[in-house]
């Protein structure tokens, strides 16, 4: 592979204080068909690495101020995922193999041969890139929701590309709106699962009598009005994997459950005396303190470490303040067409206000805020009046008329439901509506007479 190196190309970062050295391997690196960036210290190794991580660093052993070992190790401390490659002479060769069992991916030694650096270099990247990358496009395809060109991101990203490559369940921390959801889709997109179903369940907003029906199933006949058999969200998720976000609120008799499932990998539906085997990758969920909630017995220890076997954490927006005007505008083109607006960006002053916001909501809220200036902006660039009025306002969710109207509705059945403690014709009569046709509403929106019985639990409104 020869000539300039593909914008997609991996980027090296390559650290020598011998200027003949670092010209040497730059162009050969770059014929080979990687970027490179070169510097001469390890201090201008570590800012660069706060601007941009590249897929791998290669760096000399010894280095004026701070060498190669001490490199390494603030580099091991900050990007863990991030293959480092070591050149020494023979005399650092001791300190070299102490490295390597710290987790230097190898070192080689000067003079190196070519053919045997670029070689090192490309297991390096295969051992941190995707496991199937023909089955999904270019390398990049299944992390295309998420949009960043932040450090701390790119931390994150590389080590959730290396954990998809294995069945391991991940927890996802992170404050409420950063995106734990779409970080989730990108996990499966970039694992050998990629072509089942991925399923998302918010623990949270399903009332405690549903859920596990919803997560396990039912047969016919299980419960009052279970007419027909169902399958639940790990049957319809086999083979693939299934997110259970805002695991945190999860009920603790339905932890105990879950965390069978687990450990024997089959599935009791609700009413059945026969188990089902399924074959689902779990990805939890949570912006809750779950150290806090064990703590306080309201999370079940053995399951937290069934699903704790690696943390990914995502930083809030206020962290990653170089995304804002790439995701702003990124949310402003899409909702531009959602709009029928011809809209070309932001007004300098406009942009500076969105970067320099405090963000308590993260991306969802910076979403709610540009949906806002789009559907009121009368100028093809948005102007800072706007965002400053968006940006003083509570960021409302903008619904389509149906999905409010559909909204209304159920909270609009709870009411009556829990109003007349589940009496189907008491609810019908004050709604002035017969019988069949509210059942039939009922059952649109999964509601059952059982759930608003005196001695029963109550739904919340979703």
């Amino acid at each position: 592979m020869t000539g300039s190196p593909l914008p997609s190309a991996p980027r090296l970062l390559v650290v020598d204080d011998d200027a003949d050295m670092l010209r040497l391997l730059t162009i050969r690196l770059t014929a080979a068909g990687y970027r490179v960036t070169a510097v001469s210290s390890a201090e201008a190794a570590l800012t660069h690495l706060n601007i941009e991580r590249p897929q791998l660093v290669l760096s000399d052993v010894r280095l004026p101020g701070k060498d190669g070992l001490a490199l390494f190790d603030e580099i091991r401390a900050q990007h863990p995922s991030l293959p480092v490659i070591l050149l020494t002479a023979h005399g650092t060769i001791p300190d070299a193999v102490e490295a390597t069992e710290r987790g230097v991916f190898t070192y080689l030694t000067k003079p190196f041969d070519g053919k045997g650096l670029l070689d090192k270099i490309a297991e390096a990247l295969s051992l941190s890139a995707p496991a199937h990358p023909a089955r999904r496009g270019s390398h990049t395809d299944w992390q295309s929701q998420i949009i960043s060109r932040s450090s701390r991101m790119a931390e994150v990203l590389a080590e959730a590309r290396m954990v998809a490559q294995s069945d391991a369940s991940v927890l996802l921390r992170g404050e409420s709106g950063t995106g734990k959801e779409l970080l989730a889709q990108a996990i499966h997109q970039a694992s050998a699962r990629a072509g089942k179903p991925f399923i998302a369940v918010n623990c949270g907003a399903i009332p405690e009598a549903l859920l596990e029906s919803e997560l396990f199933g039912h047969v016919k006949g299980a419960f009052t009005d279970a007419s027909s058999s169902h399958k639940g969200l790990f049957q319809a998720a086999d083979g693939g994997t299934l997110l259970l976000d805002e695991i945190g609120d999860m009920p603790p008799a339905l932890q105990v459950k879950l965390l069978r499932v687990l450990q024997e990998r089959e599935i009791r539906p609700v009413g059945s005396s026969q188990s089902i085997p399924v074959d689902v990758r779990i990805i939890s969920a949570t912006h809750r303190d779950l150290d806090a909630a064990m703590a306080e017995g309201e999370f079940r220890t053995d399951l937290y470490y069934r699903l704790n076997v690696v943390t990914l954490t995502l930083p809030p927006l206020s962290e990653r303040r170089e995304d804002i005007p790439l995701l702003a505008n990124h949310f402003l083109v899409t909702l531009a067409a959602k709009y029928d607006k011809r809209l070309s960006g932001f007004a300098p002053e406009a942009l500076k206000a969105l970067t320099t916001a405090a963000w308590p909501g993260n991306v969802r809220q910076l979403y709610n805020v540009v949906e806002q200036v789009c559907a009121l902006s009368t100028t093809p660039l948005v102007p800072l009046a706007l965002v400053q009025r968006a940006l003083r306002s509570p960021t409302v969710q903008v619904l389509k008329f149906a999905e409010a109207k559909q909204r209304f509705e159920r909270d609009y059945l709870v009411g009556l439901l829990k109003l007349t403690d589940g009496n189907v014709a008491d609810a019908a009569r004050l709604a002035d509506r017969n019988r069949t046709e509210f059942y039939r509403l009922m059952q649109k929106h999964g509601l059952s007479p059982g759930l608003f019985k005196a001695d029963g639990a109550a739904p919340t409104a979703a």
